[in-house]
């Protein structure tokens, strides 16, 4: 990968959330943090990479920030506050500090984001697209909906912020509560394209997996007395604990069933337990996620794993949560569970409403050849790597298909 494009992954949801405090309008952000990767595209070929690459940009971004409030009369007044506000920052206590500020740049801006005077899906696509940094493209993958409509959500979502003028700051503790789904969603899906990345060359981007990590973990100090909190924070690092296991010797994708298990990161594991403990029993989606994530680490192999339990789990998941994807999970639980004529019908019923989700087709090659229906299931897998848009997932799905 370029160093340019590699640097930018990193740290452009932090320049991006850094420049909203400083301009406070998302959209001018974004647009600053542009324009400091389009002069790091044009100095560092020349000049070189520098020792700090991501200072560098941020120091850039933020110097055209500030040129940018100094010419335009509409931002101007921006500078006079900000002033204020440095000044007032000095004078507080410790005490102060307690309940009006997050004390971190990009949850600050993921809550903004999730301003009610959006709409939860324009907040999410908005998110993941300035923290998350996940293109368009992506987005659409995630929602299952066309590339266009996630275009005009965030567009619409940049242009409602920036007219109603929402200040950059974090909402009293009291207000918090109507955000935090969208917010849990929002950083919930950072991780899971870190985890497995929809579209590219790379099956994983342990770096976005890892920021929705600490993000959730923050929240959770934010939030203690919030299980769904701790159900997410539980679930990411479960999932997170099996990441050295996910990749072959060739980078390619090895399913879970399949995997090392010795491989699995115990630490995080401990961590998960510890953090779903803290949810004291809820019955909320992230918990029940997270038990479903903590059954399959307590099982030494797979065919250990309480199937019966699980599938139960995700009868309950999909009551909370009737989507056609967690209908898929269920599916395959249910196959473990009970065999695979169960959890192919289950399959069968998603064709319509997920005809064009690869791990459809995924699924039913793997219950089909279960069956022993072997040129069926072939055919399947075929489709799903037409579906796929991760090189390394199509890679898999193609051998599976000539096997």
């Amino acid at each position: 990968m370029d160093p340019v494009e590699s640097v930018w992954k990193l740290e452009s949801a932090r320049i991006v959330a850094a420049l909203t405090r400083l301009v406070r309008d998302v959209g001018l952000a974004e647009d600053l943090a542009q324009d400091a990767l389009l002069a790091a595209l044009e100095e560092w070929p020349a000049k070189g990479v520098p020792a700090n690459p991501g200072g560098w940009l941020m120091l850039t971004a933020k110097h055209r920030a500030i040129d940018r409030l100094r010419r335009d009369d509409r931002l101007r007044a921006n500078l006079a506050e900000l002033g204020r506000a440095a000044e007032h920052e000095q004078q507080k206590g410790p005490e102060d500090e307690l309940d009006d500020d997050i004390g971190d740049d990009v949850l600050r801006l993921i809550f903004i984001a999730c301003h009610p005077v959006l709409s939860r899906e324009s907040s999410v696509a908005l998110t993941l697209r300035m923290i998350g940094g996940l293109t368009t493209a992506e987005i659409a993958r995630a929602f299952l909906v066309p590339e266009p409509t996630i275009g005009q959500r965030i567009s619409r979502a940049k242009r409602t912020l920036g007219e109603r003028k929402i200040p950059f700051e974090v909402p009293p503790p009291d207000e918090r509560a109507g955000r935090l789904s969208a917010v849990l969603e929002t950083i919930y899906l950072i991780f899971n394209e870190g985890y497995a990345a929809t579209a590219g060359d790379d099956w994983m981007r342990p770096a976005l997996a890892t920021e929705a990590i600490r993000l959730g973990r923050m929240l959770a100090a934010l939030a203690p007395g919030e299980p769904e909190v701790h159900g997410l924070v539980a679930l990411m690092e479960l999932h997170a604990s099996r990441m050295a296991a996910r990749l072959g010797p060739g980078g390619e994708p090895v399913p879970l069933l399949e995997q090392d298990r010795d491989r699995w990161d115990q630490e995080l594991i401990r961590s998960g337990f510890a953090a779903l403990l803290r949810a004291q029993r809820s019955d909320g989606p992230y918990v029940l996620q997270a038990a479903i994530a903590a059954s399959h680490a307590r099982a030494r192999t797979a065919q250990e794993t309480d199937w019966v339990g699980v599938a139960g789990l995700y009868e309950l998941l999909v009551r909370r949560t009737p989507t056609p994807v967690v209908e898929l999970n269920r599916a395959v639980a249910v196959a473990m569970a009970f065999g695979p004529e169960r959890g192919l019908a289950i399959v069968d019923g998603l064709a319509g409403e997920l005809r064009d989700y690869h791990l459809l087709p995924a699924v039913r090659g793997d219950l089909l050849r279960r069956l022993g229906r072997d040129a069926e299931a072939r055919a399947e897998f075929a489709r799903a790597a037409s579906l796929a848009r991760n090189a390394k997932e199509r890679d898999v799905l193609l051998a599976r298909a000539a096997m």
